[in-house]
């Protein structure tokens, strides 16, 4: 008895239809636009994130020593999921920077909590800030100091870095969610190297870095440091996965503006201050506010 395939014959010849001969041309005119194109959709085209299962909670230590733990997070991430990780100073809700509907996610989840969602990049080394911004300043002549290797001493470690976006990084990665129109125009970005062997391993195994915001509560000025809270209120909100690794201080990161003619500290956390930082002496209202949520 003849088995019907689920699936026609990549042989199988297709009759022609003489009632829509006539649309032939306009056909093959919107099939070679297509074709055209598809190298800039191609560009932008990433896996939507289907979710098929329940929330993930998967408890980790904080040494980092039972890492395999983290195999399913890593895959969910790369698949496009929304999470929330550990750093070296708060905890962190993460996705591929790389992936265009997992930033959306987690901007929408973020906003459904909090008023604002301005984004950080949880990177791999210093060859991803070099990727994904202009760099740290390396002395120009023109009033920029050179504190590169100054800056190799402080990562990895508690330190944001608001440094100017390469084109590299996705447009939906800057200034996103931001209050200040002027802060969003100026294209710049908060750069991590946390020191948490924990956020590492993760990091590590992905294709790009991450982007982040750090895990906030509803009321202002309210670090979220117990796992478990964090769940019961991101979770319903579409909340992908949490690794818990323990709870937190509550101490994020300092933050240090790397865009003007010297390193301004912007806000003063977990990191030290050092000696080729510049206190902020005067308040810069809303870009100032920017800056400091994007820190985690």
């Amino acid at each position: 008895m003849a088995m019907r395939l689920p699936f026609p014959s990549t042989h199988r010849r297709i009759p022609t239809l003489p009632s829509f001969a006539s649309f032939t041309p306009r056909r093959r005119n919107v099939a070679m636009a297509s074709a055209k194109r598809s190298p800039k959709r191609l560009k932008y085209s990433t896996p939507r994130f289907t979710k098929e299962g329940e929330f993930v909670s998967i408890e980790v230590d904080p040494s980092g020593a039972d890492s395999w733990k983290l195999e399913p997070v890593i895959e969910l991430l790369k698949q496009g999921a929304v999470g929330v990780i550990p750093t070296d100073t708060v905890y962190a809700i993460v996705c591929d920077c790389k992936n265009h509907s997992a930033v959306e996610r987690l901007r929408r989840l973020v906003l459904s909590v909090l008023k604002q969602c301005p984004l950080s990049i949880l990177c791999r080394s210093l060859r991803d800030i070099d990727t994904y911004t202009m760099g740290f300043p390396r002395g120009d002549g023109h009033g920029h100091a050179n504190v590169f290797r100054a800056v190799k001493q402080c990562l990895p470690g508690p330190y944001t870095f608001i440094l100017t976006a390469s084109k590299e990084l996705p447009k939906q990665c800057v200034g996103y969610g931001t209050t200040s129109v002027k802060y969003a125009s100026r294209k710049n970005v908060g750069v991590r190297i946390s020191d948490d062997a924990v956020c590492q391993a993760i990091l590590q195994s992905m294709d790009a870095p991450l982007i982040c915001t750090s895990v906030k509560g509803p009321k202002e000025n309210e670090w979220m440091i117990d796992p478990t809270i964090i769940g019961d209120i991101y979770g319903p909100e579409g909340l992908d996965f949490l690794v818990d690794g323990g709870v937190r201080v509550a101490e994020p990161s300092t933050i240090v503006d790397m865009t003007g003619p010297y390193p301004k500290v912007i806000r003063e956390g977990k990191g030290p201050i050092l000696p080729w930082m510049v206190v902020e002496e005067e308040d810069e209202s809303s870009l100032r506010q920017d800056l400091i949520a994007s820190g985690t």
